[in-house]
């Protein structure tokens, strides 16, 4: 599998990288071993993960993600052959259960949050850790903000940074990263990095796929210039681009039937562009869920593409989209149907 530079670190990783989030809800942990013995063989060893995984996020399933992989690697002993990704939680309003309700970016929650982690991974290091999402109010996860201005209590980039820099030091994580950014952060964190001497942020991970391609306006271009890796996540829409939920449809077992909140891909525009996406698959004989992910791998600003699935067959064919390339005229159609409804589920 193509191999492609981790920022400005020297980690080398594959085009492809496994998500892990429904493992311990939609999967059983013999199920998640099941995907790494196959992601492994197959020469995914990008994995990424996160402390509020399994998803959706419940007390229940708190951190059952990270065991299961810490299963893993106690029971195979192939931790040196994975580079490790996980995320700690930023601002954690409405998650009571975690750390007391008062989760935050900041010294006190991180040490506990990475300790803990690395404990239930059964590691000594993360190999790249991640802001799971920012310590402000800022667009993520489909909603926006009209007016984003500094509110009372939030943590400091420099801040979270600093924290990440002592992590570092003592060996506990190697690089950082960030997800669910905005263009304004990540210029942030890189300026934090250049003008303070603290450690640069290797990758940004947020959403992308044939329904949001809202990544193209502003931050493909901090990406590719500022070397920031784009780790892109969703490239299905969480499933929508294979069409298994067009009229309302709700298939036993998938993650709509398991989530309580409303999908930010259910929207009407994004059931249309997505009728537009299956024709395009059917008249060229492709599989659609391979051609969302194809595209997802094709775009020069995505180093990595983040793909999960709850069955064997489905990540099979996740695996083999990373090396499938798509034709120009499969691309020109794909950017017709983009041009006539842009980013319906953003």
């Amino acid at each position: 599998m193509t191999l492609r530079r981790l920022g400005r670190t020297d980690l080398m990783v594959p085009a492809l990288c496994l998500g892990t989030m429904t493992w311990g809800r939609q999967n059983s942990p013999e199920e998640g071993f099941a995907q790494m013995d196959m992601a492994l063989d197959r020469g995914l060893f990008f994995w990424d993960t996160a402390e509020m995984y399994s998803a959706p996020p419940i007390a229940a399933t708190y951190g059952r993600t990270e065991e299961i992989i810490g299963d893993w690697f106690a029971r195979t002993g192939r931790r040196n052959e994975v580079l490790l990704a996980s995320k700690v939680v930023g601002d954690g309003s409405g998650m009571d259960y975690l750390r007391g309700g008062k989760a935050r970016a900041d010294r006190k929650n991180i040490v506990e949050a990475v300790e803990a982690s690395l404990k239930r991974l059964r590691t000594d290091h993360i190999d790249l850790y991640q802001l799971h999402w920012p310590d402000r109010q800022a667009d993520r996860f489909g909603r926006t903000v009209a007016h984003p201005a500094a509110q009372p209590g939030e943590v400091p980039i420099e801040e979270t940074l600093s924290v990440f820099a002592d992590l570092i030091k003592a060996g506990k994580i190697r690089h950082v990263g960030v997800s669910n950014e905005t263009p304004w952060g990540t210029m942030r964190y890189v300026a934090a990095a250049d003008h303070l001497g603290l450690p640069r942020i290797a990758s940004i991970q947020n959403p992308y796929s044939l329904l949001n391609r809202t990544f193209e306006m502003g931050l493909s271009e901090v990406a590719l210039r500022e070397d920031v890796s784009m780790l892109a996540y969703s490239p299905l829409a969480a499933g929508t681009l294979t069409g298994k939920y067009l009229d309302g449809a709700l298939p036993a077992g998938s993650r709509r039937t398991v989530d309580h909140r409303k999908s930010r891909y259910d929207l009407p525009r994004g059931d249309a562009a997505t009728r537009d996406y299956l024709s395009i698959a059917r008249d060229h004989g492709l599989d659609p869920a391979a051609m969302a992910i194809a595209f997802v791998v094709s775009r020069s600003f995505v180093t990595s593409t983040i793909i999960g699935a709850t069955s064997m067959d489905h990540l099979k064919v996740a695996i083999d989209a990373g090396s499938l390339t798509l034709s120009a005229e499969v691309l020109a159609a794909l950017d017709a149907v983009h041009a006539a409804n842009p980013n319906p589920c953003p």
